[in-house]
């Protein structure tokens, strides 16, 4: 496949193809909340559906994706974790069987900035839970992505160092287990 010229946006179809035919990855990330506070960690993804985010060791905070659920633990709380429906978030539109970025009312806009590809895209059937920008170089590798929220609040995680393939047991996105694991029970 050619690689485009630098200041040529991916299309659509291709980044759908790239995203479709992800399956385990895994890199390191940095995340930077909307205060501007950063952390970083370790990102896994198993598509479809599954993906989690180790900040720091075993025991620090942790956000698993799994059965069209998302569970945040935080350390400092002995309360269960927080959890909420994937549909609820962005993230559905990059870890769902079959992403179709040409698909009506997802993508809000498609351009080239510095090289990059950038969409952002929205789940059309609930605009209102927010959007996420996709940030891809131009061969295209998924790069960052930055998520905004419905209360107007944006996260951005950058990876590095990404592998793809390998194998990753399903156990390792299981929110009952790790809530086990750690002592807090699920309401």
């Amino acid at each position: 496949m050619a690689v485009p010229a630098a200041a040529e946006k991916l299309s659509l179809s291709t980044l759908s193809n790239y995203l479709n035919g992800l399956g385990t990855v895994q890199a390191d990330f940095t995340q930077t909340n909307d205060d501007g506070s950063r952390s970083a960690g370790k990102l896994t993804i198993k598509r479809p559906g599954r993906m989690r985010l180790q900040y720091g060791g075993a025991d620090d905070a942790l956000v698993l994706v799994t059965g069209g659920q998302v569970g945040i633990f935080d350390p400092g709380s002995n309360e269960p974790p927080q959890r909420f429906p994937l549909s609820q978030t962005p993230l559905s539109v990059i870890l769902k069987r079959n992403v179709d970025l040409n698909a009506a009312k997802m993508v809000m806009s498609h351009r080239e900035e510095n090289g990059d590809t950038i969409v952002r895209a929205q789940d059309p059937d609930n605009p209102d839970y927010g959007y996420i920008d996709l940030i891809f170089s131009p061969t295209p590798v998924l790069k960052a992505w930055v998520i905004h929220d419905q209360g107007g609040g944006t996260t951005t995680v950058q990876l590095t160092r990404m592998t793809l393939g390998g194998s990753v047991s399903d156990s390792s996105f299981n929110i009952r287990s790790e809530a086990k694991r750690r002592g807090t029970p699920l309401d």
